[in-house]
This record gives C-alpha cells, structure tokens and sequence, in this order.
C-alpha cells in the first residue's frame, strides 16, 4: 500500500506486518492528512479481525435521571440539570418500567442505561430497576451505569467500587458502557470536568469490573481542548489496561458536541461541532492503536448515520443499534434521529458493502440477515413510530400508576 503522506510510510508497513504501533506512530497518524491512507489502514486492520462484519444490537437507551451533581463543573455536558432546573427530571420505577415496555414491541436485545449522579438516588434504586427489567425482559440484557455513576453510588452508600459492582452484577447486569472517560489528560480534565473521577480512578473502576467478569466498553471524547498528544496517551492507556484485563468489548470514539453548553459558548464554536474528516479519523486511528481491542464502534447519534457508514471502510466494524430513545446528545444539539429502524440499519451496513449481523451486549451473534428483504420481512417487529410510541409510552405508565412523564419533545421529530 503507498500512502501520499510520506511520514505514514513506516507505519503503512508495520501494519501490513502486524506490528504494535508507537506513541510517535499515533501521534503521525493524527497530525497528517492523509485522510485516505489512514482509512485504508484502518479497513486492513480491522479485516484482519472481523473480516466483513458489521455488528448492530436491537438496543433501547434508557436515562432514569438528568439531575448531577456535577452540573457545573463538567462544562461540556449539555444534558445535566440541578435538582431544580427547568428541564430536570427522575423517573419512578414504574416509569422506568413503562419506558422499557417498548421492548415487547421490538426486537430488544439490550437496555443501556446512564445518567446524571444524583444526589439522593441510592443504590438500591437502582438494583431494584435492574431485578424489575431482568423479570420483566429475562432475554434482554443490561449494560449500566457508568465508571463515574458507579464511584459516586460508592461514595454516597460507603462502600467499595467492588461491592457496588458485585451487587450490579448480582442484580442482573451483564455489562458496563464506557462513558466518563472524556480524555484523561489531568490539563483537559481539568479545563472540562474539574471534579470529575480522575483517569485513573475511571481506568481503576473498569479494572474492577473486568476482575468481576464483567466486561465493559472504553471511550475517548474528542474535538474540544485536548491536544494530539492527549489523544495518542489515552488510547495508549486503553490499551495497557486492555493487556492486563482482556475486558473491553469494544472502543468508541465520542464526538464532542458544543451547543448548549458553557464550553461551546467559551470556545465560540456554538453551532461548529466536529469535522466529518476527524470523526473518519478517530476511528481509523482507534482502530490502529488499540491492536488488541475485539471491536471499535461508531455512535451514528453523534456523528450522524453516513459519516458512520463511512467509518466502516475506516476500521469500524459495529454501528451501534437501533437506540430508540437517545437524549444525552441530542441535548447537546445532535440533529440526527432518535432512533433507526432495522431497514435502515442493515441498508446502511450492505451499502458500504460490508455483512450486517445482530449481536447480544457481549457480541454473541443473534442472527445475520442472508434473507433478508428490506420492507417486506416479516422476521422483526417493526420500531416504534415517533409521536405513537410516546403515546403509548405515557399510557402505559398511567396504566401502571405512574407519575405523568415529562415531555420528549425530541421524539415528535424523529425520521
């Protein structure tokens, strides 16, 4: 393979000879733009271990809580609110419970479920939400909170990190999402999210999990103040622990979104998010670095579903889910949909002339899609139809005795 950057063509060969790439290799990954070369190294990488597949889960995301302690100081989040901010919101079980009933209607196959550190919600709210979905959903399985929600459940009842996770375990979660992470750089930390878990302390939580059994996914939120630098160390920290533990699942690229929110309005960039060329990047150059890593996936809600139907010719090979109802970036001005529809997911994937396959949380194959006839398969219930799914939504927790759910405005305006 010739790359028109000269300063890739060392890396180019350490690739096509399957050697471990540097901290220097990275960094010339990331400052050239050779945007081309860096996706063609990255499709060859990830061929050479998934070949070409593309993994999917039927998935629903589920945020009990928006309330967060650290509503002021992470300046990147647009979806945190005080306890009394307009727009502040916490669901009851039952509500949490009615929200999760679309899985009867849908193919669910996992619940992923974060949201803010509240003040107030135990972890007994949250094992009793876990043991009501596992009865209700016993073939859905759970990926929960994240490293920082687990530390500050930790703090807040007085026990380990490990003892948190064993009882979430315990109570039926099968793995953890990787969100917290942002950059570990102490400078970035310090500038986006002041009392944030440092990261170490996120890295030390997933070290336990994984001692748990229980897998976890890894991030890196880019496009804000990090440097390459920056970028380049945390994924080599990804990839030491990921030597140790053996217990990510799969790295996903985070693109920073700035509307609403007091870092956009700092860095005059409300409105600008990340560029289609650094998203293809991010992925590439995950892909690349983190050589022991089974999977690299692209959030298709933050960085749209065609830039991520690019990103699998770049090194991705798993392009999220269906989603359902997805908050956390829209808040943050995503302008892509709620939620896609199986269709569109398998369209997308046969476009970019890879091989569609639905996973579980853990990546066990639920099935591939040879028969596959777009519009007219009758093998997976249909996905819920925008301002009808709400309906049905708030009906059933009325039903159920639930307090009146607040609106979901984005939904009406899903594709």
């Amino acid at each position: 393979m010739s790359a028109r950057d000269p300063a890739l063509a060392p890396i180019v060969a350490k690739v096509e000879r399957g050697e471990r790439l540097t901290r220097d290799d990275g960094l010339a990954l990331f400052h050239s733009s050779d945007l081309l070369t860096i996706g063609r190294l990255g499709d060859l990488a990830n061929r050479h271990r998934n070949g070409d597949r593309v993994y999917f889960a039927a998935n629903q995301h589920i945020n009990p809580t928006n309330v967060c302690v650290l509503r002021n100081t992470c300046v990147f989040c647009s979806f945190a609110r005080m306890p009394r901010e307009e727009g502040a919101y916490t669901r009851s079980l039952e509500e949490v419970f009615a929200e999760a009933d679309a899985a009867h209607d849908n193919p669910t196959r996992e619940f992923h479920i974060v949201g803010g550190l509240h003040p107030k919600l135990r972890l007994a709210y949250y094992l009793e939400m876990f043991r009501g979905l596992k009865q209700r959903h016993p073939d859905v399985q759970i990926k929960a909170l994240t490293a920082v929600e687990v530390a500050h459940l930790a703090r807040i009842e007085h026990l380990s990190v490990r003892e948190v996770l064993q009882a979430m375990k315990e109570a039926g979660v099968t793995s953890l999402p990787g969100g917290g992470a942002e950059v570990f750089s102490p400078a970035a930390r310090a500038t986006i999210a002041d009392k944030k878990l440092t990261g170490e302390e996120w890295l030390a939580v997933h070290r336990e999990a994984h001692g748990l059994g229980i897998p976890s996914n890894c991030t890196m939120l880019y496009g804000h103040v990090e440097t390459m630098e920056d970028r380049v160390d945390h994924l080599l920290a990804l990839r030491a622990l990921q030597d140790e533990t053996g217990g990510f699942l799969t790295y996903i690229p985070l693109a920073y979104h700035p509307d609403h929110n007091e870092l956009g309005e700092a860095l005059g960039r409300t409105g600008t998010a990340t560029s289609g060329c650094d998203d293809l990047k991010n992925i590439a150059v995950g892909r690349l670095l983190l050589d022991n890593m089974p999977h690299v996936k692209t959030h298709w809600p933050m960085v749209t579903p065609f830039i991520s139907q690019i990103g699998l010719t770049f090194g991705c090979d798993d392009l999220e889910g269906t989603v359902v109802f997805e908050r956390v970036y829209h808040e943050a001005g995503a302008g892509t949909p709620m939620w896609l529809a199986y269709d569109q997911i398998i369209e997308l994937i046969r476009g970019a002339g890879k091989v569609p396959v639905e996973r579980d949380a853990l990546y066990q194959v639920v099935r591939t899609f040879e028969d596959w006839v777009p519009g007219r398969s009758n093998a997976r219930p249909k996905g819920p139809v925008g301002p009808t799914f709400e309906i049905q939504h708030r009906a059933r927790a009325q039903a159920r005795g639930g307090r009146k759910l607040p609106v979901l405005s984005a939904v009406d305006g899903a594709e």
